[in-house]
């Protein structure tokens, strides 16, 4: 008689609760409250209808309707912001952590409100680069609601301020968020100065330590990666700084790959598919060698 499903659920709930039997232990997170993609995504929702009125959201028809609607929109935004930075908090946290958590949660929801008015700024200069970077954008407003770079730029920026504040988890979340909806990958960790467009955007890498300065500009493909990792004493990784260091007014071309910490001086371009691992200095063109034109006769050559 074969096995009903109640009897299979039996047996492999025990197997399931017991990680002893495990070749990797991992920390079991599940009787602490964890943060919440839901949640996270609605935060990310909140800051865009903020940041971004009229846009996102509901309609808003005058100042003073838009008085009112900032003011419930701010005071919803802190709610769930202080919940799930207190969430984030207590990840990988002891209990006396977690306890803490509770006085700092609202404490940082605070900090990053205060900044929301800078934060709009610096986001005002990317959609002006993206704008007079495209001859295909007919709008500011086009660009914001359809330029994928805007979208994960703009979660970039909340996730790098959380990041300062000293919150865990909760900004790599964001970043992904955005990472798995426009393909654009930027670690929060990353310094990333005003007027910062990515055209298309697709396949873009941007690792922890990357340093870029304002008026740069990445088409789709690029990656600005580590060249290796530097490991300690156990055969870990060591976060030290390993990613490039571009500095003003540079433009990096698709599917280039520079790699290492390594720095591309300022008004510098770097070609499409080249591979750089080495400092170039201000006002550089780097470009990919010609291709070897050659026939083949009868499979010779191959």
């Amino acid at each position: 008689m074969k096995p009903t499903i109640s009897a299979i659920i039996r047996e492999n709930i025990p197997l399931l609760i017991n990680d002893s039997a495990m070749e990797y232990k991992f920390i079991p997170l599940h009787n602490k409250p964890l943060p919440s993609l839901e949640k996270l995504s609605q935060v990310v929702d909140l800051f865009r209808s903020i940041i971004f009125p009229g846009y996102y959201g509901d309609t808003v028809t005058d100042n003073d309707t838009l008085a009112y609607y900032l003011g419930v929109n701010l005071e919803r935004l802190f709610n769930l912001l202080r919940d799930q930075v207190q969430n984030g908090l207590c990840f990988n946290a002891t209990e006396d952590q977690c306890i803490e958590s509770e006085k700092l949660a609202p404490e940082i929801a605070k900090s990053l409100i205060n900044k929301l008015p800078e934060l709009k700024r610096v986001v005002s200069t990317d959609i002006k680069a993206t704008y007079d970077s495209d001859p295909a954008a007919k709008s500011y407003g086009e660009v914001i609601f359809c330029y994928p770079t805007i979208r994960a730029v703009f979660n970039y920026r909340i996730a790098h301020e959380l990041l300062k504040l000293g919150v865990p988890v909760i900004p790599r979340v964001i970043t992904e968020l955005a990472h798995s909806e426009t393909g654009i990958d930027i670690h929060p960790g990353a310094k990333i100065g005003n007027y910062f467009s990515i055209d298309h955007g697709t396949g873009v890498v941007i690792g922890e330590t990357t340093i870029i300065g304002n008026h740069v500009r990445l088409y789709q493909g690029v990656t600005l990666g580590a060249k290796r990792f530097t490991l300690g004493e156990d055969g870990n990784p060591l976060n030290v700084p390993r990613h490039p260091i571009l500095e003003d007014n540079v433009v990096v071309y698709a599917n280039a790959n520079i790699l290492g910490r390594i720095t591309i001086g300022k008004d510098s371009i770097i070609g499409g598919n080249v591979w750089l691992t080495n400092s170039v200095p201000a006002g550089s063109r780097i470009l990919q060698q010609k291709a070897i034109v050659s026939s083949f006769y009868d499979g010779l050559g191959i």
